[in-house]
């Protein structure tokens, strides 16, 4: 089911898939597809049918980060470029099933982010994570690094704004698997997916929760991030 021109949708078997539907712009998160994706995470966290949401994009890339092109503008835009990615933040982090990333292709800067804040994470051969905004002078998202990642890597990965692909982001912990062929993907997470709608949801819920349990630290560097962004849009107090 197409949600809107920017996201597919589909259930089956208890199993929700979102689809980034911008190949054009490797999937680059506009305002639109930011505030779709949090309207269709919150909706599908609420519906009592769906065990388990997979997070994909279309074909060639998962995500290329935030949509450049939308940066600027007046003071109402910046105003809703914030908005859109408070909402999207707020999303990722309060949806209520199991989350799985099954990242198909370069997953970079905004897009690394979505990834990290997956529950579970499985990569195509030509998968491709990092930050590299950092290298345009916007800083990385050390917090959704450090949601995931052991500290060393976190800050490797935060700090250099180097590139890793599949093989190398599996050894560092960063994926759990690696599918070597790309069109197998989805079914490999779907898999996954249904381990997971298998289970009795009383112990999966408390489960998740424990797994979402160290979020202290790391919650509070996210909202010094959210702030910091929204100081760099310029926006007044409100």
């Amino acid at each position: 089911m197409t949600l809107s021109s920017t996201l597919d949708q589909e259930v089956s078997g208890g199993i929700a898939t979102l689809r980034l539907a911008r190949p054009e712009k490797r999937n680059a998160l506009s305002i639109a597809l930011r505030l779709e994706l949090a309207a269709a995470l919150n909706a599908l966290g609420a519906d009592s049918e769906v065990r388990c949401t997979i997070l994909t994009g279309a074909p060639p890339a998962f995500c290329a980060g935030m949509d450049t092109a939308e940066f600027g503008g007046d003071e109402a835009h910046r105003r809703a470029l914030w908005q859109a990615n408070d909402a999207f933040t707020t999303a990722l982090l309060e949806h209520a099933k199991p989350l799985i990333a099954a990242v198909n292709g370069p997953a970079l800067g905004g897009g690394f982010v979505l990834a990290l804040l997956s529950d579970l994470r499985l990569a195509s051969a030509g998968a491709e994570f990092g930050f590299p905004e950092l290298r345009r002078g916007i800083p990385a998202s050390y917090g959704a690094a450090r949601a995931a990642l052991p500290v060393a890597v976190a800050r490797d990965l935060a700090l250099t704004g180097r590139v890793v692909g599949a093989e190398e982001a599996l050894r560092l912990g960063i994926v759990s698997a690696v599918e070597p062929d790309d069109a197998r993907l989805l079914a490999l997470a779907r898999t996954r997916g249904a381990e997971i709608a298998a289970l009795p949801e009383r112990g999966l819920t408390t489960t998740l929760g424990w797994a979402r349990s160290e979020a202290g630290s790391w919650r509070q560097l996210l909202t010094a991030e959210r702030a910091a962004f929204r100081a760099a849009l310029r926006l007044r107090g409100d």
